[in-house]
């Protein structure tokens, strides 16, 4: 018998891949292409969503080249994206209106500072379990219509199509199908996630039409056939990209949790089908959802900016050439010598949610080198883990006990170390390091019954490494403390009264 295989395509911020996985969760191929990135305005930044269906056009048959198979192996493609990023495209053409507008981009802060005061926004942030910040979708769809008036009047008659990535991919990969899945209407604010369709009264308050919206559907189940890039082949899944790494660490059960470290970090809790509503900042989301079951949900700690400030460190600063040299540097150092970086580049996320807030760095001496600023960057993922932690532990009731990890930022050994000592708990991670890209292919091969159930996924989840916590009590503290001053300096930066 023909042995059969799954692939991801993992759409990400900075790069798209494509990935080949086996019966037992093993990676056999890969194929990534990175896209470019575009900062016209301070804030501002931008995808050119036509340059990343390009590159999964070249990568999904790349992949199977090296895995040195065919279509006719591949038993189901799945879906994991960057989420919130927001696209505007002709139904006729297929033709995207600009780019794409990254989840990271902060245009939208005036409009949202209107929002707020709206007497609906109180209704829309229950309804959507979010709260109106530049993060989200809906406002964003919102600005566009608000700057190409002549917009409105087409998406009015289904003219204009609005989609996060993963609909812009289904839309190209089946020639045409507009669908999204739950995970990433969740984060558009134009959701009800207790009825798990669009919420009328989000749609009014935000402006957006609903003909321009795609058809909500659950997120582990057959979306289409593909006719392109992987032609004849099923649609299995589709998930945000830190639901699939939820997914691909087998978190199925409540008060299971993962951090994925990339160019943001990303905490996400089960809470089972209990939608859980948070008191201190963080996000509650729909986890996933198979086809025929009811939705398991989530909350989110979503932290802005982790990966992308050693990036910056890289590329803007040069004090590195690799982003794998910072743990070098900053192993020149015992400590952080009394520096600070809170990277409030696109604002604060979770648990404060300040869009108005930028970065900063302080307590800079003369003592202070190169070698310092790299551990405090380094640190500043931590912490910002750490008041995710503690806001997860206080809406949850519960205590975490174990945190498991993936991404990127996960084969650096001091910051995984600093990471359980500022937590004070173990800190997995799992022998697969592509959780995001696992998670999405387990989703599509779950709903072809490439694999059974999720009882038989687990059996593929085993430790790779562990750190456990050795700081004293007493630095922690003192630490954490400094940390939170060094945040507070960060508010109300570009406010002008």
């Amino acid at each position: 018998m023909t042995e059969r295989y799954v692939v991801a395509i993992d759409q990400g911020t900075t790069s798209t891949r494509c990935i080949v996985f086996d019966r037992r969760g093993r990676l056999v191929s890969l194929a990534q292409q990175e896209h470019k990135q575009y900062y016209p305005k301070p804030g501002w930044v931008e995808h050119d969503a036509a340059e990343i269906w390009r590159n999964v056009e070249r990568l999904g048959p790349e992949a199977l080249r090296r895995a040195g198979i065919t279509e006719e192996q591949v038993a189901a493609v799945g879906i994991a994206n960057q989420r919130e990023t927001t696209l505007l495209w002709d139904r006729d053409t297929g033709t995207p209106v600009g780019h794409a507008i990254v989840w990271q981009d902060t245009r939208t802060d005036d409009l949202v500072r209107l929002l707020k005061e709206d007497p609906g926004a109180s209704g829309v942030e229950h309804d959507s379990g979010l709260p109106i910040t530049t993060y989200f979708s809906g406002p964003r769809v919102r600005w566009m219509l608000d700057h190409q008036p002549e917009l409105r009047e087409r998406a009015e008659r289904g003219e204009i199509l609005f989609g996060t990535m993963e609909t812009w991919l289904i839309w190209k990969l089946t020639g045409g199908l507009h669908v999204t899945d739950v995970t990433n209407a969740s984060r558009t604010m134009l959701l009800d996630v207790h009825t798990l369709d669009w919420s009328p009264a989000a749609l009014a308050f935000f402006g957006v039409p609903r003909a321009m919206l795609p058809e909500v559907r659950p997120s582990i189940g057959v979306f289409g056939t593909a006719v392109a890039a992987f032609p004849g082949v099923r649609i299995g899944a589709a998930l945000g990209d830190q639901q699939a790494a939820l997914f691909g660490q087998t978190c199925f059960t409540p008060g299971e949790a993962k951090c994925t470290y990339g160019t943001g970090s990303f905490l996400l809790l089960n809470t089972g089908d209990e939608l859980v509503r948070s008191t201190h900042g963080l996000l509650s989301t729909v986890a996933y959802q198979i086809a025929g079951g009811p939705a398991a949900y989530a909350l989110e700690g979503s932290i802005a900016i982790t990966g992308s400030l050693v990036q910056w460190f890289r590329d803007q600063l040069e004090l590195i050439a690799s982003a794998p040299e910072i743990e070098t540097l900053a192993r020149t150092v015992a400590d952080n010598g009394g520096c600070y970086i809170v990277p409030a580049f696109s604002g604060l996320y979770a648990p404060y949610w300040r869009s108005e807030a930028r970065g900063v760095i302080v307590g800079l001496t003369s003592y202070i080198t190169k070698g310092h600023l790299a551990r405090a960057v380094l640190e500043a993922t931590a912490w910002q883990t750490r008041e995710v932690v503690d806001a997860m532990n206080a809406d949850s009731g519960l205590d975490l006990t174990t945190l498991r990890v993936d991404g990127g930022m996960t084969a650096d050994n001091l910051l995984m170390q600093f990471l359980a000592d500022v937590l004070d708990v173990p800190v997995v991670r799992p022998l697969a390091a592509e959780t995001v890209s696992l998670g999405a292919a387990y989703a599509a091969g779950l709903a072809v019954d490439y694999w059974p159930d999720l009882e038989g996924l687990r059996q593929n989840w085993h430790r790779a490494a562990q750190w456990l916590p050795t700081m004293d009590p007493e630095i922690r503290t003192s630490e954490y403390r400094n940390w939170q001053r060094a945040v507070k300096r960060t508010f109300d930066w570009t406010r002008t009264s």
